[in-house]
Protein backbone atom coordinates (compact mmCIF):
# COMPACT_ATOMS: atom_id res chain seq x y z
CA UNK A 1 0.00 0.00 0.00
CA UNK A 2 1.22 3.29 -0.72
CA UNK A 3 2.71 5.30 1.77
CA UNK A 4 0.27 8.33 3.07
CA UNK A 5 0.74 11.54 2.40
CA UNK A 6 1.64 14.26 5.85
CA UNK A 7 -0.38 17.13 4.53
CA UNK A 8 1.79 20.08 5.75
CA UNK A 9 -0.89 22.57 4.47
CA UNK A 10 -3.87 20.84 6.65
CA UNK A 11 -2.25 20.49 9.93
CA UNK A 12 -0.65 24.24 9.49
CA UNK A 13 -4.09 25.74 8.80
CA UNK A 14 -5.38 23.59 12.14
CA UNK A 15 -2.48 24.74 14.25
CA UNK A 16 -2.78 28.48 13.12
CA UNK A 17 -6.33 28.55 14.41
CA UNK A 18 -4.90 27.55 17.94
CA UNK A 19 -2.43 30.07 16.93
CA UNK A 20 -4.91 32.79 16.63
CA UNK A 21 -7.25 31.93 19.93
CA UNK A 22 -4.39 32.06 21.74
CA UNK A 23 -3.14 35.37 20.13
CA UNK A 24 -6.82 36.65 20.78
CA UNK A 25 -6.68 35.85 24.14
CA UNK A 26 -3.64 37.77 24.59
CA UNK A 27 -4.74 41.11 23.09
CA UNK A 28 -7.66 40.83 25.27
CA UNK A 29 -5.75 40.48 28.23
CA UNK A 30 -4.10 43.99 26.47
CA UNK A 31 -0.79 41.90 25.52
CA UNK A 32 -1.52 41.51 21.53
CA UNK A 33 1.57 39.64 20.39
CA UNK A 34 4.38 41.37 18.10
CA UNK A 35 6.59 39.96 15.52
CA UNK A 36 9.77 42.39 14.10
CA UNK A 37 10.52 41.53 10.73
CA UNK A 38 13.94 43.55 9.43
CA UNK A 39 15.13 43.02 5.99
CA UNK A 40 18.43 44.46 5.03
CA UNK A 41 18.61 44.94 0.91
CA UNK A 42 16.97 43.62 -2.44
CA UNK A 43 17.07 39.55 -2.64
CA UNK A 44 13.88 38.68 -4.20
CA UNK A 45 13.33 35.30 -2.59
CA UNK A 46 13.76 37.23 0.62
CA UNK A 47 11.04 39.78 -0.33
CA UNK A 48 8.64 36.52 -0.50
CA UNK A 49 9.23 35.25 2.81
CA UNK A 50 8.77 38.49 4.50
CA UNK A 51 5.78 39.51 2.76
CA UNK A 52 4.36 35.53 3.78
CA UNK A 53 5.38 36.16 7.74
CA UNK A 54 3.73 39.15 7.47
CA UNK A 55 0.55 37.76 6.32
CA UNK A 56 0.60 34.85 8.51
CA UNK A 57 0.81 37.62 11.32
CA UNK A 58 -1.87 39.64 9.78
CA UNK A 59 -4.00 36.22 9.66
CA UNK A 60 -3.65 35.37 13.07
CA UNK A 61 -3.86 38.72 15.29
CA UNK A 62 -0.45 39.05 15.57
CA UNK A 63 0.97 42.60 15.48
CA UNK A 64 4.01 42.54 12.66
CA UNK A 65 6.20 45.05 12.36
CA UNK A 66 8.32 45.30 9.13
CA UNK A 67 11.64 47.35 8.43
CA UNK A 68 12.98 47.45 4.84
CA UNK A 69 16.72 48.92 4.56
CA UNK A 70 18.69 49.67 2.04
CA UNK A 71 21.78 47.40 0.98
CA UNK A 72 24.16 49.58 2.08
CA UNK A 73 23.12 49.55 5.84
CA UNK A 74 25.69 49.50 8.18
CA UNK A 75 26.51 46.43 10.80
CA UNK A 76 26.31 49.01 13.41
CA UNK A 77 23.06 50.87 12.22
CA UNK A 78 21.31 47.05 12.28
CA UNK A 79 22.55 45.78 15.88
CA UNK A 80 21.35 49.59 17.18
CA UNK A 81 17.81 48.70 15.91
CA UNK A 82 18.01 45.23 17.26
CA UNK A 83 18.83 46.96 20.41
CA UNK A 84 16.13 49.20 20.27
CA UNK A 85 13.81 46.66 19.89
CA UNK A 86 14.92 43.84 22.61
CA UNK A 87 13.62 46.43 24.85
CA UNK A 88 10.17 47.20 23.23
CA UNK A 89 7.08 46.03 24.96
CA UNK A 90 5.25 45.70 21.97
CA UNK A 91 7.68 43.30 20.62
CA UNK A 92 8.10 39.44 21.47
CA UNK A 93 9.87 38.52 18.25
CA UNK A 94 12.42 39.42 16.39
CA UNK A 95 13.81 38.37 13.00
CA UNK A 96 16.53 39.40 11.06
CA UNK A 97 15.82 38.00 7.59
CA UNK A 98 18.98 36.01 5.75
CA UNK A 99 21.09 35.90 3.62
CA UNK A 100 22.34 39.90 5.24
CA UNK A 101 24.63 41.99 2.84
CA UNK A 102 28.35 40.62 2.68
CA UNK A 103 29.68 43.17 5.24
CA UNK A 104 26.96 42.27 7.96
CA UNK A 105 28.04 39.44 9.88
CA UNK A 106 25.09 37.27 10.49
CA UNK A 107 26.46 35.84 14.01
CA UNK A 108 26.83 39.01 15.33
CA UNK A 109 23.66 39.84 14.17
CA UNK A 110 21.30 36.86 15.23
CA UNK A 111 23.55 37.25 18.58
CA UNK A 112 22.31 40.80 19.34
CA UNK A 113 18.76 39.50 19.66
CA UNK A 114 17.67 39.08 22.99
CA UNK A 115 17.36 35.71 23.72
CA UNK A 116 13.73 36.12 24.98
CA UNK A 117 12.67 37.20 21.26
CA UNK A 118 14.43 34.94 19.84
CA UNK A 119 11.66 33.05 17.39
CA UNK A 120 13.78 31.45 14.99
CA UNK A 121 16.09 29.85 17.61
CA UNK A 122 19.03 30.36 15.98
CA UNK A 123 21.48 31.82 18.45
CA UNK A 124 24.40 30.10 20.74
CA UNK A 125 22.59 30.40 24.07
CA UNK A 126 18.72 28.71 22.43
CA UNK A 127 21.12 26.23 20.73
CA UNK A 128 22.51 25.25 24.57
CA UNK A 129 18.97 25.60 26.05
CA UNK A 130 17.84 22.63 23.01
CA UNK A 131 20.72 20.59 23.73
CA UNK A 132 20.13 20.47 27.88
CA UNK A 133 16.58 20.32 27.31
CA UNK A 134 15.71 24.16 29.14
CA UNK A 135 12.89 26.31 28.07
CA UNK A 136 13.90 27.69 24.81
CA UNK A 137 12.98 28.28 21.51
CA UNK A 138 12.93 25.47 19.08
CA UNK A 139 14.06 26.40 15.25
CA UNK A 140 11.43 26.61 13.09
CA UNK A 141 11.63 24.08 10.92
CA UNK A 142 12.56 21.33 12.44
CA UNK A 143 10.28 22.15 15.17
CA UNK A 144 7.61 22.04 12.16
CA UNK A 145 8.98 18.61 10.97
CA UNK A 146 8.32 17.03 15.20
CA UNK A 147 4.65 18.04 14.64
CA UNK A 148 4.21 16.65 11.38
CA UNK A 149 5.25 12.77 12.55
CA UNK A 150 3.39 13.70 16.15
CA UNK A 151 0.75 13.73 13.71
CA UNK A 152 0.90 10.20 12.06
CA UNK A 153 -0.18 9.29 15.77
CA UNK A 154 3.05 7.22 15.88
CA UNK A 155 5.39 6.90 19.27
CA UNK A 156 8.88 7.68 18.83
CA UNK A 157 9.69 6.02 21.74
CA UNK A 158 12.65 3.66 21.22
CA UNK A 159 12.16 4.19 17.34
CA UNK A 160 15.56 4.52 15.22
CA UNK A 161 15.70 7.95 13.75
CA UNK A 162 17.92 8.94 10.95
CA UNK A 163 18.68 12.61 10.28
CA UNK A 164 20.02 13.19 6.46
CA UNK A 165 22.22 16.75 7.20
CA UNK A 166 24.17 18.53 9.78
CA UNK A 167 23.27 22.36 9.29
CA UNK A 168 22.92 24.65 12.80
CA UNK A 169 19.16 25.31 11.26
CA UNK A 170 18.13 22.10 10.96
CA UNK A 171 20.04 18.58 10.75
CA UNK A 172 21.55 19.60 14.48
CA UNK A 173 18.07 20.94 16.19
CA UNK A 174 16.17 17.80 14.48
CA UNK A 175 17.90 15.62 15.95
CA UNK A 176 17.99 16.85 19.45
CA UNK A 177 14.65 17.08 19.09
CA UNK A 178 14.15 13.42 18.09
CA UNK A 179 15.89 12.82 21.61
CA UNK A 180 13.95 14.35 23.40
CA UNK A 181 11.45 12.43 22.02
CA UNK A 182 13.24 9.40 23.04
CA UNK A 183 13.71 8.16 19.61
CA UNK A 184 17.54 6.74 19.05
CA UNK A 185 19.44 9.17 17.33
CA UNK A 186 22.08 8.40 13.93
CA UNK A 187 22.74 12.11 12.47
CA UNK A 188 24.28 11.32 8.72
CA UNK A 189 26.32 13.73 6.48
CA UNK A 190 28.20 14.37 3.23
CA UNK A 191 31.30 12.19 5.05
CA UNK A 192 28.97 9.41 5.97
CA UNK A 193 29.85 5.98 3.98
CA UNK A 194 27.47 3.89 2.62
CA UNK A 195 23.84 6.20 3.58
CA UNK A 196 21.98 3.79 2.94
CA UNK A 197 23.51 1.65 5.20
CA UNK A 198 21.88 3.71 8.16
CA UNK A 199 18.80 4.75 6.92
CA UNK A 200 17.63 1.14 5.32
CA UNK A 201 17.67 0.72 9.93
CA UNK A 202 15.29 3.51 10.08
CA UNK A 203 11.79 4.11 11.45
CA UNK A 204 12.09 7.61 10.73
CA UNK A 205 14.27 9.30 8.14
CA UNK A 206 14.03 13.16 8.04
CA UNK A 207 15.99 14.63 4.89
CA UNK A 208 17.78 17.94 4.76
CA UNK A 209 20.91 18.16 2.67
CA UNK A 210 18.91 20.26 0.00
CA UNK A 211 20.10 18.01 -3.41
CA UNK A 212 17.19 16.02 -5.02
CA UNK A 213 17.20 11.74 -4.77
CA UNK A 214 19.32 12.28 -1.94
CA UNK A 215 16.78 9.05 -0.68
CA UNK A 216 15.86 6.58 -2.82
CA UNK A 217 13.17 3.62 -2.57
CA UNK A 218 16.40 0.70 -1.81
CA UNK A 219 17.18 2.88 1.03
CA UNK A 220 13.97 3.10 2.75
CA UNK A 221 13.03 0.33 5.84
CA UNK A 222 9.35 -0.78 4.86
CA UNK A 223 6.82 1.09 6.80
CA UNK A 224 9.21 4.31 7.71
CA UNK A 225 7.80 7.92 8.14
CA UNK A 226 9.94 9.94 5.41
CA UNK A 227 10.30 13.27 6.30
CA UNK A 228 11.53 15.75 3.00
CA UNK A 229 12.97 18.98 4.27
CA UNK A 230 14.60 19.76 0.71
CA UNK A 231 13.80 22.41 -1.57
CA UNK A 232 15.28 21.87 -5.02
CA UNK A 233 14.14 21.94 -8.96
CA UNK A 234 14.06 19.09 -11.10
CA UNK A 235 15.51 18.99 -14.61
CA UNK A 236 12.27 20.68 -15.92
CA UNK A 237 11.87 23.56 -13.14
CA UNK A 238 9.39 22.03 -10.92
CA UNK A 239 9.72 22.09 -6.99
CA UNK A 240 11.01 18.85 -5.60
CA UNK A 241 12.52 17.91 -2.29
CA UNK A 242 15.62 15.65 -1.42
CA UNK A 243 13.51 12.39 -1.50
CA UNK A 244 12.46 10.59 -4.58
CA UNK A 245 8.72 10.63 -3.86
CA UNK A 246 7.55 8.48 -6.21
CA UNK A 247 9.48 5.32 -5.18
CA UNK A 248 9.41 5.67 -1.54
CA UNK A 249 5.80 6.28 -1.07
CA UNK A 250 5.81 2.83 -2.43
CA UNK A 251 7.73 1.71 0.36
CA UNK A 252 7.50 3.74 3.21
CA UNK A 253 3.88 4.37 5.87
CA UNK A 254 4.16 7.62 6.09
CA UNK A 255 5.77 10.64 3.42
CA UNK A 256 5.68 14.67 3.13
CA UNK A 257 5.06 16.17 0.04
CA UNK A 258 6.73 18.61 -2.02
CA UNK A 259 5.52 21.29 -2.11
CA UNK A 260 2.93 20.96 0.76
CA UNK A 261 4.42 19.30 3.59
CA UNK A 262 7.20 20.90 5.45
CA UNK A 263 7.17 24.00 3.71
CA UNK A 264 3.83 25.20 5.15
CA UNK A 265 4.86 24.30 8.86
CA UNK A 266 7.99 26.61 9.01
CA UNK A 267 6.15 30.23 8.97
CA UNK A 268 2.90 28.62 11.58
CA UNK A 269 5.83 27.66 14.04
CA UNK A 270 7.26 30.99 13.77
CA UNK A 271 3.74 32.66 14.76
CA UNK A 272 3.69 29.92 17.73
CA UNK A 273 7.25 30.73 18.81
CA UNK A 274 5.65 34.44 19.10
CA UNK A 275 2.37 33.73 20.67
CA UNK A 276 4.71 32.00 22.74
CA UNK A 277 7.19 34.47 23.87
CA UNK A 278 4.17 37.07 24.75
CA UNK A 279 2.59 34.44 26.93
CA UNK A 280 5.81 34.52 28.73
CA UNK A 281 5.84 38.01 29.53
CA UNK A 282 2.98 37.66 31.26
Amino acid sequence: MPAQLIDGIALSQKLRAEIAARAAALTAKGKQPGLAVILVGDDPASHVYVRNKVKGCEDAGIYSLKEQYPADMTEAALLERIAALNVDPTIHGILVQMPLPKHINPHKVIEAISTTKDVDGYSVLSAGELMTGLEGFRPCTPYGCMKLIESTGVDLRGKHAVVIGRSNTVGKPMGLLLLQANATVTICHSATPDLGLYTRQADVVVAAVGRRNTLTADMVKPGAIVIDVGMNRDDAGKLCGDVDTAGVKEVASFITPVPGGVGPMTITMLLMNTVEAAERTI
